[in-house]
């Protein structure tokens, strides 16, 4: 044990060492060792050996606000857990419960006390109820705090150890190369007893930047992952870690320190008793993202960024040409990491990662067409002036109404494809609440509180969505029942393990995306076929080469599959699942 303790001490130091080069390292690794296993906490001897066990094909995730059902009676932690019992129970078997704390603004993104419950909401038993039946995401907002916190509060007043916890610049220095998400003014000015400062502010003025040169506030988080934890989570959301560490003079977004501390975390969670899983949110084009697994050593799982758009445009377009290019050049996982697929979140569909995998005049299209829904689009504010489109608002549903040609009759298939596409994929399948269940832009929201993003986070009255649930004619109910059912489907298949081997099909039709997934056993292999298109299209026998004396079954519709010289044809956005094992 003392030797298993003297590893972890040298390997955690080293990671310090990179993060703070002026400060004595071994200190510092004692103090990490106590903040996350305060005394009484036990920890593993050894840590994780990478493998690809924190996850198999029975993984479905639910993404949702804490109060995205309500009724005016119950407490909202409650309505939801009702609400994954009565209807995902056996379906998917994870939630993230998108930031449950006292907030200020952002939908709970400018939180003002990580140690707490949103009262609103419930209480600790309420996520500790969830947790029980269901694995547990949580945010980590490290990179800002409200301005209207404790924190914040207690550095205008100059009160240790918060006088330090905050980053200040000068409206003198050069910040033309930094790289945000807002068009906002970057530092605001506060008075403090210490005179006026500037704070940085990379989101807006109430969520005001942490300075992680401080190892205090490195210390603190830690601390409140521990909390986490302890109260169930078995996900930790690294939300907007991409800019925790900022130098003046730079981009101040991907620094080297930033990933050491993301490396010092998942060095904490692979020895920590409890299965932890880092996941990381770097809404950024796809190097940039692919970053943050660090070679197997960072985060055990990242966002499928690029996915959402792409899958949009090629079900706008008919065409999932560029969709299958980009799939070609995406890498397996490292051995222990893993893909998070999505098409919709919280967020809007971000259009950054998508910079130098659409041509600008495709993306072009994809906004008039989601803008002729009622889509909505939020600029960003590029370095040296100037701004470009940074995310869609819309929910995905209604993202699907029309194609580039307008309206057509195939809504509802277009946007079951759409999700069947997320479930094919290497990686773990996660659904946004307002996905799953058909939700329509709320523009009445978007206009009482001001902000685009409300078009896609609205809060249903409950006893409303069980009546519409409960009428199998609504498209709440339509698409419920089908992506459950798929998604059933899926949970028994060894092939869509979130590391099975996969392969993107080159397929002579570019109305076609095909990707061939075979199970680390090797025993069971599947081709899922998708129509992108609203035309029926016919996948020629050559493309997909099934071996003859072997019995194909599309496991969709429960039909035997034949290699045929003519091939196989698909009606209008129709998936199929082609396996040769049951």
């Amino acid at each position: 044990m003392k030797e298993n303790t003297a590893s972890l001490s040298i390997r955690i130091a080293r990671l310090l060492q990179q993060i703070y080069p002026d400060l004595d390292a071994d200190i510092l690794s004692s103090m990490v060792i106590d903040a996350f296993w305060p005394e009484g906490t036990t920890r593993r001897k050894r840590a994780r050996v990478p493998s690809n066990s924190l996850w198999s094909e029975q993984d479905a995730l639910l993404i949702t606000y804490g109060n995205s059902i309500v009724d005016g009676v119950h407490k909202p932690l409650d309505l939801l857990y009702d609400f994954l019992l009565r209807y995902l129970k056996g379906t998917m078997n994870a939630v993230h419960i998108l930031p449950f704390f006292p907030y200020t603004s952002d939908d709970g993104f400018a939180v003002s006390d990580f140690r707490a419950v949103n009262p609103q909401l419930g209480d600790w038993p309420d996520i500790q109820r969830i947790a029980g039946s269901f694995r547990l995401m949580s945010d980590l907002v490290l990179n800002h705090v409200s301005s209207q916190g404790n924190w914040f509060n207690a550095y205008l007043q100059g009160h240790e150890p918060y006088d330090r916890f905050f980053f200040e610049a000068s409206p003198e220095d050069d910040l033309s190369a930094v790289v945000r998400p807002r068009t906002t003014p970057l530092l605001r000015e506060v008075e403090t007893v210490n005179g006026t400062r500037h704070v940085w502010c990379t989101f807006s003025h109430d969520q005001i930047d942490l300075d992680f040169r401080n190892p205090e506030v490195l210390l603190e988080f830690l601390r409140i992952i521990r909390l986490h934890v302890d109260n169930g989570v078995g996900i930790i959301r690294l939300d907007a870690v991409a800019f925790l560490w900022k130098v003046i003079g730079t981009n101040s977004i991907h620094l080297p320190q930033t990933h050491a501390v993301i490396r010092l975390m998942r060095l904490l969670c692979d020895h920590a008793s409890e299965k932890i899983v880092l996941l990381t949110e770097t809404n950024v084009p796809k190097a940039e993202n692919l970053s943050y697994f660090g070679e197997g050593r960072e985060a055990h799982a990242i966002y499928n960024f690029p996915l959402p758009p792409l899958i949009l445009h090629a079900m706008l377009s008919g065409s999932a040409e560029h969709l299958r290019r980009w799939q070609r050049a995406m890498p397996p996982a490292p051995m222990g990491c893993t893909y998070l697929n999505f098409t919709a979140s919280h967020d809007g569909i971000g259009m950054r990662p998508v910079e130098g995998l659409l041509p600008p005049e495709e993306v072009d299209r994809v906004i008039e067409t989601v803008k002729a829904d009622g889509g909505l689009v939020s600029m960003r504010t590029l370095p040296g002036g100037g701004e470009s489109a940074y995310e869609l608002n819309t929910t995905f549903y209604d993202a699907m109404e029309r194609t580039f040609d307008g309206p057509d009759n195939h809504h509802h298939a277009r946007f079951i494809c759409s999700q069947t596409i997320v479930m094919s994929l290497e990686g773990i399948p996660a659904f946004y609440i307002h996905a799953l269940l058909a939700t329509p832009n709320d523009h009445e929201q978007v206009a009482h509180r001001g902000m685009n993003r409300a078009i896609n986070r609205h809060r249903w009255d409950y006893p409303t969505l069980r009546d519409l649930l409960d009428d199998p004619d609504t498209p709440q109910a339509r698409v419920l029942e089908d992506l459950s059912a798929r998604l059933h489907i899926r949970q028994n298949q060894k092939a869509f393990h979130p590391n099975a081997t996969q392969f993107t099909l080159r397929l002579s039709d570019e109305r076609i995306l095909g990707v061939w997934r075979q199970s680390l056993d090797r025993r069971q292999s599947i081709f899922a076929l998708h129509n992108v298109s609203g035309d029926t299209v016919t996948v020629p026998d050559a493309d997909l080469n099934l071996i003859e004396d072997v019995k194909w079954v599309d496991l969709l519709s429960g039909e035997t599959v034949v290699a045929d010289p003519d091939g196989i044809t698909l009606a209008p956005y129709q998936c199929a699942w082609i396996t040769n094992w049951t």
